[in-house]
């Protein structure tokens, strides 16, 4: 077994901070809390009850957010993915798999805060080649900013790239997050 460096415990604190700013989310996310309190390691990918994975929200100066076309899944998504052993905290899991995918560097692209802008809760279905079950994924969204092209793409994983309007999110709470914390 992995030994990650998230723990539930940064997990719960991150939770906790984001429903200080957001106690309208408590009903959403009170099961997630219940999975920490059971035990589950939500840092694995093994937990199909439900696992944390830290996505990108990356704005450039005119604004436009940067989508990803997955492969697996052919949905146009924010970058985003699963957790690693070298992940300390969820903002650096985000920026790693922002990097990965899209290959811009990680120094040309800033934080425009340190908690999530936006946990969203969604199932994922199953894949029979990885073994998985349906299960939830947990995401963390967290708002950069860069200057900076994509350099290249992960193409194991991302078949293209795309910087589109915010209008073009389709959750609404996540397109007005960004707007008041971009600001």
């Amino acid at each position: 077994m992995i030994d990650l460096a998230i723990t539930a415990d940064h997990i719960r604190t991150t939770i906790h901070g984001y429903l200080d700013e957001h106690p309208d989310e408590k009903p959403a996310l009170t099961p997630i809390l219940g999975l920490l309190d059971d035990g589950a390691d939500l840092a694995s990918r093994k937990e199909f009850r439900g696992h944390a994975t830290a996505g990108a929200v990356l704005t450039r100066p005119d604004g436009h957010i940067l989508h990803i076309h997955h492969l697996a899944l052919d949905k146009w998504l924010l970058p985003g993915g699963h957790l690693e052993a070298q992940d300390g905290t969820l903002i650096e899991a985000a920026l790693r798999e922002l990097s990965e995918e899209t290959g811009i560097p990680a120094e040309s692209v800033t934080a425009v805060v340190d908690r999530p802008v936006h946990i969203d809760v969604h199932p994922i279905p199953a894949n029979e080649t990885k073994g998985e079950p349906d299960h939830q994924h947990i995401d963390f969204r967290f708002l950069f900013r860069t200057g900076v092209e994509v350099h290249r793409l992960q193409t194991e994983e991302v078949i293209d790239a795309a910087w589109r309007h915010p209008d073009t999110i389709s959750d609404e709470q996540l397109r007005r997050r960004i707007a008041n914390t971009a600001r």
